[in-house]
């Protein structure tokens, strides 16, 4: 397969440069920045440490867990409120995972101006932050919500940075498809925010963005391949060929769609016709892609990288509309 030429910019990376060398010096020659750029410039790789493009997922998922678990009805308040805490633990944790991770992203271009790769600030602060970060969060989502949705976000920090950040990513190329329980969590956190429990509901979402997170994250390490192997982490396309890579994001994306559908009983007819048009389109692309890395013509991967969060939106901003209108869920019509 030749992996056509793509963009570098995905919802992965860190921040851009702020105007400094590794060392946060100015350029030689060049005069000195402000105290206010300099200011700024910080303020900003703090922002770039907790990833903000990352954390789209969230609104992307927390909003219509909370919408489905309370079907027909919708409270602005505990929707913030949610969203605020899960946000702070998303950033947390991601912060957390820059400290781990600040020396395998020098050696990777994807990730060499991340902060911390740059030096933009010193690793004990970066660490010092995440934790304030994740305390926050928790006591935030206690007071607000439910005791519950605080742990689920301690837990959610806690197994993203220490089973797979420090125990998965470097060890094994099934890294992903565990260490994305992670990104799963959100639904589980919203879910019980409105609950206090935690349903089927719930957990079938969980198993959707489960079985989803795997072919999104191989398509793009597809294109970016080089970069793990130089860093010596074994993620799947860096140590298995294309075409074993390609089929198992066949193999993921059908097991994802099919996830949806069991959700249907618990929703109603929106969300069958979307989640059924969207998975069709997912599996479209999917299977163009292994087609392609079979043939040994030129594909670009990256493609059903974008095209796997506009699928993951569509199959919840579907959900979240069903929720509102409140019609009759499948299993009460057809019951």
């Amino acid at each position: 397969m030749r992996i056509g030429q793509q963009p570098g910019g995905h919802g992965f990376a860190g921040g851009p440069g702020f105007g400094a060398d590794d060392q946060g010096e100015s350029v030689q020659g060049a005069p000195a920045p402000s105290a206010p750029r300099r200011a700024i410039a910080l303020l900003l790789a703090y922002v770039a440490l907790t990833k903000p493009r990352v954390i789209e997922l969230l609104l992307v998922t927390t909003i219509p867990a909370m919408l489905l678990a309370d079907r027909g009805h919708v409270n602005p308040w505990l929707i913030l409120t949610t969203l605020f805490g899960g946000m702070l633990a998303a950033a947390s944790a991601n912060t957390l995972n820059m400290v781990v991770d600040a020396d395998i992203d020098k050696v990777m271009k994807r990730t060499e101006k991340r902060p911390l790769a740059r030096g933009a600030m010193p690793v004990s602060h970066a660490l010092v932050f995440g934790l304030v970060l994740g305390v926050f969060s928790f006591f935030w989502l206690w007071a607000t919500t439910n005791l519950l949705s605080g742990v689920l976000a301690v837990v959610t920090i806690c197994f993203y940075i220490f089973v797979y950040t420090l125990v998965l990513k470097r060890r094994t190329s099934q890294n992903v498809v565990w260490g994305g329980a992670a990104g799963c969590m959100p639904v589980m956190i919203g879910w019980s925010a409105v609950t206090g429990t935690i349903g089927w509901q719930a957990l079938v979402m969980f198993l959707v963005i489960f079985l989803w997170t795997p072919p999104h994250t191989w398509a793009l390490m597809l294109r970016y391949k080089e970069d793990y192997q130089a860093a010596n982490v074994p993620m799947l396309p860096a140590v298995a060929s294309e075409t074993k890579v390609t089929k198992h994001i066949v193999l993921y994306a059908w097991a994802t769609v099919a996830a949806t559908l069991a959700l249907a009983p618990g929703s109603g007819v929106i969300y069958a016709v979307v989640a059924v048009a969207s998975g069709v389109w997912f599996l479209v692309v999917a299977h163009r892609l292994y087609a392609g890395v079979r043939a040994g013509t030129p594909v670009k991967p990256l493609k059903l990288f974008i095209l796997s969060n506009e699928y993951l939106a569509l199959v919840f901003c579907g959900l979240a509309v069903d929720s509102v209108l409140g019609w009759q869920t499948l299993a009460q019509i057809f019951s």
